[in-house]
């Protein structure tokens, strides 16, 4: 007779890494493999999340095909290793084991996430034990990194550990049926956070739903709130109150910077800016970070307009990402109702202004987010009227990403670039061309952020601040440490900045001496390139333009504006071109006061008069102008520099946009904001001198352009287009040169002046109709957010070197 037995069974062992703890993964696998009839288990273990499943072979086959095809929302996969077992005997169930704990992990931690649509329809129902719970969440959304103190992720882990679940959400969690079950945030208004209002005292003024509305009705009448959110606090104000902005930026001391505005949806975002489809994707993804677009006009925001984004044409917007943010709109909304906005604060014909918060970091300038109540009382007590508190502890600071969208004309189409990475992004990795061993990359002293690699990853922290004062070195150790502790790994090398006195150049020394381990200094434009390389996994050499403000060259001068050769496999460098050397006059001075850098392009040119026309800034500065002028004609404190950021502040004061610079490219800013469309106008001329290296493209004929446009009274609007579009062309025509004297293909484009929304479209474009292939940033920014990337990339391969 023919034998009918069933196949023997089959058990194998599945170890998962990637984002797979704290995203759903374990009830997901528990699902699957019960629908495919398998007994075994999951669990989570430093080594990643560990799978044994038995049955036939069939449907343990069906059962691995399904794990990588129908991840849930945040899971990803970046290595599932096999193993095949004996099979276990009498074994009957699939179930979800306890984690493990132990030495190393390969897990990555899920960035924090917006809120899920079937939680805000859990919000909205009036019937429902979570309606209007501002801290209701899934294993589809809600917090993980900014609550998480170390891995595996679960409960006790995390700041929900003083929080114990109560009976009904305790059901849900222990029910593979549910969308909590294992979602270790999991609250209600029974167990889970609570939240009140309080004044600037601290004294209590209302809790739960009443604080809600209190804040808003006050926010409303033009009072400023200090709110605790997901990685830190916000301060809230009325957007479409200029008398509220302005208060807001006066009593925390942000007298220029762009404040970011949050809408209730992707209707009031169409309302405010113009986003294409690539922008809103960005909005309203799962990230939901600020993204920077152009402002419609007339604006429903009337003359707040101006003091929310001046000097830019761009408004930064963002959507609610935590149920406190919808639940607080709601509220807003109705205050609003109730209350509405004052006459003449509509600019005529603009559409009536949908609801619209300011919400910016809740620190003063320069200082970092504030994270906990007594500290938020203790430092924003003289900005804000009101406080709104929770009592879900914040332990990893995360201020919110800003981006906006490109087309530089590239294969993928339009593109997200980062001007700060930060909250729903980190700690996610960039993933390198091949594995290593652990290096610190100390970053830079501006917009600094920390790296440490771990085999083939990079993990960037989120953006730390300036490194100028005693809390932002706090923020940064923290961070130094916490990413050591939650990776489980110790550097064995350390790289900084070339600059002897930069904060962090003393901490990576202080480190390495601690420990015993090698340093790397690594040139500031250097490492841009290299960072631009690593984020593309690029192997080999590259003509690099590092277009950015300052920095400490290798041959003691500022750098800014450099054409490198860079080779990233011996590893190797070279200056092939640069700008041309100005003076900045009083040395960092300039950098405040752009209209120094322009006098001293006069100068280089031999203007040491005006010729007709007064220069913009003698009516202001006259005096310290002619300072200037004799520190010049004697060279006394007047550095060196190539820096293509101060072409643009020299270029943006001689045309009288901006004069002073209150904040980093505030000069450059204002002066992109003012181009007119010239169509086919092909902009200035900028010839590139020398056969020798380094050649020299000389931007001080692109000035002399400028300098002759505007004594004729040519508008600045149209100086300041053909500008961009000569420096555009004058880079692309200088790395097609180079390129083909060297036998190259690609160019590496990074560095500050990349955040040029003119520069990152155009430049790639140009480059590419030369016949060149553009590398560029897409997970990091090319600003200094990269530099410790790029330190850390070098540091790796010196190593393999030595």
């Amino acid at each position: 007779m023919p034998d009918h037995a069933s196949p023997p069974a089959a058990r194998r062992r599945l170890t998962v890494t990637g984002a797979v703890q704290g995203v759903g993964f374990r009830p997901f696998v528990y699902r699957i493999a019960r629908e495919h009839g398998l007994t075994g288990g999951v669990r989570n273990a430093p080594e990643g999340v560990v799978i044994e499943v038995q049955g036939p072979p069939g449907a343990v086959a069906a059962f691995e095909a399904d794990l990588t095809g129908k991840l849930p929302p945040l899971a990803s996969i970046v290595s599932c290793d096999r193993q095949e077992l004996a099979p276990v005997p009498g074994e009957a169930e699939f179930a979800i084991l306890a984690s493990t704990a132990g030495q190393g992990h390969s897990v990555l931690i899920s960035p924090d996430t917006a809120t899920c649509a079937d939680c805000l329809a859990d919000m909205a129902d009036p019937a429902g034990r979570r309606h209007d719970y501002p801290f209701t969440n899934c294993t589809n959304c809600g917090p993980r990194y900014t609550i998480t103190r170390s891995v595996p992720y679960d409960r006790a882990t995390t700041s929900m550990a003083c929080f114990p679940l109560c009976p009904d959400c305790a059901r849900e969690y222990a029910d593979p049926g549910d969308r909590r079950f294992h979602a270790q945030p999991n609250a209600c208004p029974v167990c889970g956070p609570r939240l009140w209002l309080a004044d600037a005292q601290g004294a209590e003024l209302a809790r739960g739903g009443e604080a809600i509305a209190a804040a808003a009705r006050a926010v409303a009448g033009g009072a400023l709130l200090a709110m605790k959110g997901l990685g830190g606090f916000h301060l809230v104000c009325d957007a479409a109150s200029a008398r509220a902005v302005a208060l807001l930026r006066e009593r925390k001391h942000r007298y220029g910077k762009p404040l970011a505005v949050m809408v209730p949806d992707e209707a009031g975002a169409l309302a405010l800016a113009r986003l294409d489809a690539a922008a809103l994707a960005q909005l309203t993804g799962p990230a939901r970070p600020i993204v920077l677009a152009p402002a419609r006009l007339p604006s429903p925001l009337g003359p707040a307009l101006a003091l929310l984004a001046p000097d830019t044409t761009e408004l930064g917007l963002m959507l609610p990402y935590t149920p406190l943010h919808h639940v607080l709109f709601k509220r807003y909304a109705q205050a609003r109702a109730q209350a509405p906005a004052p006459q003449g604060d509509a600019d005529p014909g603009a559409p009536p202004c949908p609801p619209a918060l300011v919400m910016t970091s809740g620190n003063l300038s320069s200082e970092p987010i504030c994270t906990g109540n007594r500290e938020a009382l203790a430092r924003l007590a003289g900005v804000a009227d009101l406080l709104l508190l929770h009592d879900r502890d914040i332990l990893i600071r995360c201020d919110d990403s800003v981006l906006r969208v490109v087309d530089d004309g590239g294969p993928d189409g339009p593109a997200p670039q980062f001007l700060r990475r930060a909250r729903g992004f980190t700690p996610a990795p960039v993933f390198l061309s091949r594995p290593g061993p652990t290096v610190l990359g100390a970053g830079p002293e501006l917009k600094a952020t920390l790296c440490l690699t771990k085999g083939d990853q990079a993990f960037v922290s989120q953006h730390i601040g300036t490194m100028e004062n005693l809390e932002t070195s706090a923020f940064y150790a923290e961070m130094a440490a916490h990413l050591e502790d939650i990776l489980r790994v110790r550097p064995v090398a350390v790289a900084h900045d070339l600059h002897p006195d930069f904060m962090t150049t003393a901490l990576a020394r202080d480190i390495a001496a601690a420990h015993g381990l090698p340093l790397f200094p690594v040139q500031h434009h250097l490492a841009h390139i290299h960072a631009v390389m690593a984020e593309n996994r690029f192997d080999g050499a590259v003509i690099g333009l590092a277009l950015d403000g300052t920095g400490l060259g290798e041959d003691g001068t500022l750098w800014g504006g450099e054409c490198l050769l860079v080779d990233n496999q011996e590893p190797c460098h070279e200056r092939l071109g640069h700008f041309s050397p100005v003076r900045l006059p009083g040395g960092e001075a300039a950098i405040r006061e752009p209209w120094r850098v322009a006098q001293a392009c006069l100068h280089a040119l031999g203007v040491t008069e005006p010729m007709g026309r007064p220069w913009p800034w003698l009516a202001a500065h006259g005096p310290a102008s002619a300072l200037v002028g004799q520190m010049l004609e004697r060279g006394l404190n007047c550095p060196a520099t190539t820096s293509c950021g101060r072409l643009f502040d020299a270029v943006s004061a001689m045309l009288g946009v901006k004069l002073t610079a209150g904040y980093e490219a505030e000069a450059a800013i204002a002066l992109e904001g003012v181009q007119r469309d010239l169509g086919d106008d092909p902009g200035y001329d900028v010839p590139l001198r020398g056969a020798a290296q380094p050649a020299r493209l000389d931007t001080l004929a692109l000035f002399a352009q400028v300098l002759a446009d505007w004594e004729a009274g040519v508008p600045a609007g149209v100086v300041s287009r053909r500008f961009h579009l000569g420096l555009v062309r004058g880079l692309a025509d200088m790395a097609a040169a180079l390129a083909a004297a060297t036998g190259l293909t690609h160019v590496a484009l990074s560095g500050g002046s990349m955040l040029n929304r003119t520069l990152a479209t155009l430049l790639p474009r140009a480059l590419r109709a030369r016949g060149l292939r553009p590398l560029v940033h897409r997970a990091l920014p090319p600003g200094d957010g990269c530099i410790s990337l790029g330190q850390a990339a070098l540091a790796l391969r010196l190593l393999e070197r030595s």
